[in-house]
């Protein structure tokens, strides 16, 4: 069946948005304010809510960062009068599921901006009521969240289990002053910290860091006493201060590589066997059974000045580049990664110089590999287009059967880990070239896959049919 004009703008409109709430997370980047990244952005889940609802909903479960999937489910129930019953039941089920995978803390916050416009339907309560029921230490949110808690209980009209009065969640949220002794032990011990010292280290560590200052401990002591209630994610920003070591064995592959990057250059010398065997062991646990079946593997790696992000985002495109490194020598058969300062030392990277992508694409391309991935900002400027020139002749002349829906000899895709606010979009190389956005290297194999319905070969109908089989997946999964 032939597709019409619309259906091509709508594929478009589609991926431009995916590659957009992978990548962006509204911060600052190296090339575009904060102001700029949020306002294409929030013009970007408007325009694609008010034209295409059930793809907006549907990328929900797609690799859509955090950021992105909160405003997508704030977005939705502020609209939620504008589709019919099956559609809302549709998207309560997205919501909800993707609602378990958020971190709790931004689920609270997003509960409390519902409140703070005014949303509150009755679906909306419901997702917030069935959300808080099914968390599975309610006592220890309590503690942890107490002020986001009550927030949301409140809005959702929800009512704290053990009977008319609320028992002890009630009354620990509400009205704990009147309440001598609690039986739920991590109440009693928020209630013992108020004046014992020794009980604020059995509680959790954000919760414990005020008990601290009100009794003026030391930082390093409380530090050191309070590592066992930490967070591997706690313990990683807390390192240098308070000399706590990160757990290299199980963090996962784009932290480790943000880890490594930070760390100065003689440590990761010092520390050269220990980090390289934590990002392969991390590497070949992402690649799982994949390993070893990409065959010949060239990669073109942004290493340049760009890299360095902002100072909200320090390194990020450099990390995740390194740690796509790692995780394409773990999936591929025979590797050749090209970084485009010319290092070779990839544990001794860090952010500098142009961006000649046009040179290293043509290297890896001498290479003969049979896929090659191309990890950048795609600011090519040394000198500029070259990377765009090399790519067009490659799929016009030397690797034509690309245009006639033939085999490839090559499989050529850029992945982009910043998100461009001027194009609402990732900044492409080539138009004959698929790009994606990337936000975690572990992402990696997936959205290669996704890559494909940019180019142009794939119209909406399949476009579709994937995010159907997606969002299946995403429902069933436990």
């Amino acid at each position: 069946m032939t597709e019409t004009f619309a259906d091509l703008i709508a594929c478009e409109d589609a991926l431009m948005f995916v590659n957009a709430a992978i990548t962006s997370t509204g911060q600052r980047e190296f090339h575009h304010e904060q102001g700029e990244q949020r306002l294409s952005l929030g013009f970007l889940h408007e325009y694609i809510l008010e034209n295409y609802r059930d793809l907006y909903a549907a990328a929900l479960a797609l690799n859509v960062n955090d950021h992105n999937a909160a405003l997508i489910v704030r977005n939705l129930l502020l609209r939620a009068g504008d589709v019919d019953v099956e559609r809302r039941r549709r998207e309560g089920r997205l919501i909800a599921r993707r609602l378990e995978l958020l971190p709790p803390q931004r689920v609270y916050r997003l509960f409390r901006e519902l409140r703070r416009r005014g949303v509150n339907n009755r679906r909306t309560r419901a997702i917030m009521r069935d959300w808080m029921a099914a968390r599975p230490d309610p006592a220890f949110d309590a503690v942890k969240y107490r002020d986001a808690v009550k927030s949301a209980m409140r809005h959702a009209h929800a009512r704290p289990p053990g009977g008319v009065a609320g028992g002890e969640l009630g009354a620990f949220l509400f009205a704990p002053r009147g309440v001598k002794r609690f039986g739920t032990p991590i109440f009693e011990t928020w209630r013992r910290a108020h004046y014992e010292r020794e009980a604020l280290y059995e509680l959790p560590y954000t919760v414990a860091e005020g008990f601290a200052a009100r009794h003026n401990v030391p930082r390093a002591v409380f530090l050191e006493r309070i590592e066992a209630r930490m967070t591997r994610l706690e313990r990683l920003r807390l390192r240098e201060s308070a000399g706590v070591g990160a757990d290299l064995r199980t963090m996962p592959l784009t932290r480790l590589a943000t880890y490594v990057l930070s760390l100065p250059l003689d440590d990761r010398a010092r520390r050269r066997a220990e980090l390289t065997e934590a990002l392969r062991t991390s590497a070949r646990r992402v690649a799982g059974t994949a390993r070893g079946s990409w065959g010949r593997v060239a990669a073109v790696l942004d290493d340049s000045h760009s890299t360095s992000g902002s100072g909200q985002k320090r390194r990020r495109p450099l990390a995740v580049a390194l740690a796509a490194s790692y995780l394409l020598e773990a999936l591929a058969k025979e590797y050749t990664p090209l970084w485009t300062s010319g290092r070779t030392d990839e544990l001794l990277l860090y952010p500098s110089g142009p961006t000649p992508l046009g040179e290293r694409v043509l290297t890896a391309l001498e290479t003969g590999p049979e896929r090659l991935i191309i990890v950048s900002d795609g600011w090519d400027n040394a000198p500029p287009g070259l990377a765009a020139d090399v790519l067009r002749i490659w799929r016009t002349r030397l690797d034509p059967g690309h245009r006639y829906g033939g085999a490839q000899r090559v499989q050529i895709t850029h992945l982009n880990p910043v998100y461009d606010a001027d194009d609402f979009d990732v900044r492409r190389l080539a138009p004959t070239v698929p790009t994606a956005g990337i936000r975690d290297a572990e992402d990696l194999p997936t959205l290669v896959e996704l890559a494909r319905f940019a180019e142009g070969r794939v119209g909406l109908p399949r476009l579709q049919a994937h995010l159907d089989e997606r969002t299946a997946r995403f429902l069933e999964s436990p």
